[in-house]
């Protein structure tokens, strides 16, 4: 094989690995959107069933011992 030959199919292997690569990352910020979308909905979530919980009579004194730097060493029943 000539020179010319043996760079020319390094040229189609580099350019296939750089493809290989681009999807690659596609499918990973694809993960991460859908990752974080999921979260924010779970958050979304947990904020209704707060809202649920504060209004409730006893949210008020639950929300005063479940707030503060040590909220979860005192949050047990």
């Amino acid at each position: 094989m000539s020179f010319e030959t043996i760079s020319l199919l390094l040229n189609w292997a580099e350019l296939g690995a750089l493809l290989a690569i681009l999807f690659r990352l596609g499918y990973t910020f694809e993960l991460i959107a859908n990752t974080q979308r999921e979260l924010k909905r779970a958050i979304h979530h947990l904020g209704e069933g707060r809202a649920v919980e504060l209004g409730s009579p006893l949210a008020g004194a639950r929300a005063e011992v479940t707030t503060g730097p040590n909220a979860l060493a005192r949050l047990s029943p």
